[in-house]
């Protein structure tokens, strides 16, 4: 039999000191773990929508659709005043409306933006408070969030659309920028200069790599290009959108989860959801769902409206191109491709013999 052999005394001890250090890393890491988990799930805010709403509402899809409200918050207050600068009277309204449908098996999305300064009718609500707030036959699409935050907001959009918003996502100025600095920034291209006095934004033609602030004034520029519409900042965000999906596929965002983790701090800092997506957990499950979906699998449109009858400053639903377009969203079908082609032009796109394509307005100044 073979003498057995033995491990030098010292040796033996300093394998026992670093077999300690490595339960010790361990233990510290499960417990760096634990703590980042529960510091994510702590940044995210929440809106319980189902319970301000009740069951008064469009069914939720059955095919494994769904839909999300995104929101960007104009409000002035914190960080948010130094970016945006402006007043609102201490108040926040959507600054950016989208209706996101993904499709039924996760692989295409079209995302719907709806103008701020589109007539509805707005239902009554209630404000944060529980005081009623009494609908009205016309308002303002973006008066909504003003009057009754995420849940008025949610209901509007759903009396409109006649979809039901399976799920709800808020963001502000300053998380916007935030955002966009933790991806590493955004790649636009312009073929016209930008001069935005309002934010300082000064892009000469050509391709340009934003930082958070930039981004920020990218896509809320309306002076600075084109002809100052309401229309014309939109397809700046639809740009923008691209551009950030482009730059997440870059970096692993959705593919890695450890890159997810990587940001997400600065994300779920940045948010605020309905109570279903108000977890880590959730939130990365909404990422695995949406990760196949690249730019090239995103259809993006403006709901088709015209100028306002009285009010060069508003703008009306065009019909029935408009329930058209909710009528595909609802029957998980593509937007009619006429609709698509007469979308308004993107102005820090535009060539010089490009006519416009959809009736311009201009927002009103607040």
């Amino acid at each position: 039999m073979a003498e057995q052999t033995r491990i030098p005394r010292n040796r033996r001890k300093v394998l026992r000191v670093a077999a300690c250090a490595f339960a010790a890393l361990v233990v510290l890491g499960a417990g760096a773990a634990v703590y980042a988990y529960f510091r994510l799930n702590g940044n995210i805010k929440s809106v319980d929508i189902d319970a301000r709403l009740g069951g008064a509402r469009p069914p939720a899809a059955t095919d494994g659709s769904f839909n999300i409200l995104v929101l960007g918050s104009d409000s002035r207050s914190g960080e948010n005043g130094d970016l945006a600068g402006g007043d609102t009277g201490g108040s926040a309204r959507s600054d950016t409306a989208m209706v996101v449908h993904v499709s039924r098996d996760h692989s295409h999305a079209d995302v719907v933006s709806i103008p701020r300064d589109t007539l509805v009718a707005r239902p009554g609500c209630t404000d944060a408070g529980g005081r009623p707030v009494p609908g009205v036959k016309r308002a303002m699409y973006n008066s909504a969030f003003e009057v009754g935050g995420a849940a008025c907001a949610v209901k509007t959009t759903e009396q409109l659309t006649g979809l039901r918003m399976d799920h709800y996502v808020q963001v502000d100025f300053a998380g916007f920028a935030r955002v966009v600095d933790a991806m590493g920034g955004a790649t636009v291209t312009t073929t016209v200069a930008i001069h935005d006095r309002d934010s300082g934004l000064d892009l000469p033609p050509g391709e340009h790599h934003l930082n958070g602030q930039q981004a920020l004034a990218f896509v809320r520029t309306r002076h600075g290009v084109g002809d100052g519409s309401d229309l014309g900042r939109i397809e700046l965000q639809k740009q923008m959108v691209k551009s950030l999906l482009r730059q997440a596929g870059g970096i692993g965002l959705f593919a890695n989860p450890v890159e997810l983790w990587s940001v997400g701090d600065t994300m779920t800092r940045s948010l605020t959801t309905d109570s279903a997506l108000a977890s880590v957990d959730a939130l990365v499950g909404l990422a695995q769902e949406l990760k196949g979906i690249g730019p090239d699998q995103l259809g993006m449109v403006t709901l088709p409206v015209v100028t306002a009858p009285g009010d060069p400053n508003r703008v009306v639903e065009q019909q029935p191109q408009a329930d058209q377009v909710w009528a595909a969203l609802k029957a998980d079908r593509a937007i009619p491709q006429a609709i698509v082609a007469t979308q308004p032009a993107n102005p820090a796109q535009a060539s010089p013999t490009a006519a416009p394509t959809a009736p311009a307005t201009a927002s009103a100044k607040r």
